[in-house]
């Protein structure tokens, strides 16, 4: 398999936090890669990892062919890079910032740059900063895709967005990329949820999951179970069923590894009385919730 980016075993401490633990990922060819976890899992740090803007403390990242520790001038001029918290020349007007750009840049499309000026409303006699934070959010996305890049890294470039800015943004992206690997990390569940071919968990700096998100999704199921009397509790139960919980007549879980026939051959196995069986899809968001609640190791993945 081609891939974009590619880490070994990549470590990253400060001191003696361990923020990005012996990740190992794959990014395809062509994909848009969805890195999610909650606050403080490693995410920004893996991609400045990446974006050679910190060193890795050992292992080793690769970033279209080159090693990240190499990433620097022309490489840039291959990688789209927009943060959350992009610093931009505030003193510059907007016309001002894409005429300082342009020379740095040999594919520079001025037909797209004015295709993105106008799809994304920018002002260009407008400073930036006298600009809103969604409009400066425009005016990095557009610096990043005007001149064709081969790879889009986006590190939370739509929290505190509002909707119609963040549709516009992922709009001018996705018209723009169809030949771009595109990497986001994101805590905008519901938008990665439609936007995403592949994704990755990570939790305490270890990468728990990566998969295509069709994947993800077709082996995660909610389960209800329903009884003429309250069923009876297990020493142990299955690996891949979490956040067992019963009320009543009722138990409830989250099956991670769902196959129907397996699934039911399961619950019928323990339950044999069971009278009805209830197999419910989960939203990204339901996922990222039970796994974040649950607390393990794996949540019943594949492994990275």
């Amino acid at each position: 398999m081609n891939c974009a980016i590619r880490t070994e075993n990549l470590l990253k401490k400060f001191r003696k936090v361990i923020a990005v633990n012996n990740v190992n990922l794959e990014v395809p060819d062509g994909a848009i890669y969805a890195l999610v976890g909650p606050n403080g899992a490693g995410k920004t740090t893996a991609i400045k990892v990446l974006m050679n803007i910190f060193p890795p403390t050992s292992g080793r990242a690769e970033v279209l062919g080159t090693d990240s520790t190499h990433i620097a001038g022309r490489a840039f001029t291959s990688i789209g890079y927009v943060s959350e918290n992009q610093e931009l020349p505030g003193w510059m007007r907007i016309d001002q910032f894409l005429s300082y750009l342009r020379p740095f840049y040999p594919i520079w499309d001025r037909i797209l740059e004015g295709e993105l000026v106008k799809q994304l409303d920018l002002p260009l006699d407008r400073k930036l900063a006298n600009l809103s934070r969604g409009m400066r959010m425009k005016a990095a996305m557009l610096s990043a895709l005007a001149y064709h890049p081969k790879l889009i890294v986006l590190d939370e470039p739509f929290g505190g967005l509002d909707p119609l800015v963040r549709d516009q943004l992922i709009e001018g992206m996705l018209e723009r990329t169809s030949e771009a690997t595109i990497l986001v990390s994101s805590h905008d569940l519901a938008e990665i949820e439609n936007l995403a071919s592949h994704i990755g968990y990570l939790e305490e700096g270890r990468l728990l999951f990566s998969e295509e998100m069709a994947a993800l999704s077709e082996r995660f199921r909610e389960v209800e179970l329903t009884f003429d009397t309250p069923p009876t509790p297990q020493e142990k139960w299955p690996e891949s069923w979490m956040q067992v919980a019963s009320a009543g007549v009722v138990l409830r879980f989250v099956e991670s590894r769902f196959d129907k026939e397996r699934t039911e051959t399961q619950i019928r196995k323990l339950f044999p009385r069971v009278r009805d069986v209830t197999l419910t899809p989960m939203s990204l968001r339901g996922i990222f919730v039970a796994m974040a609640k649950s607390g393990r190791s794996s949540a019943g993945g594949s492994a990275p």
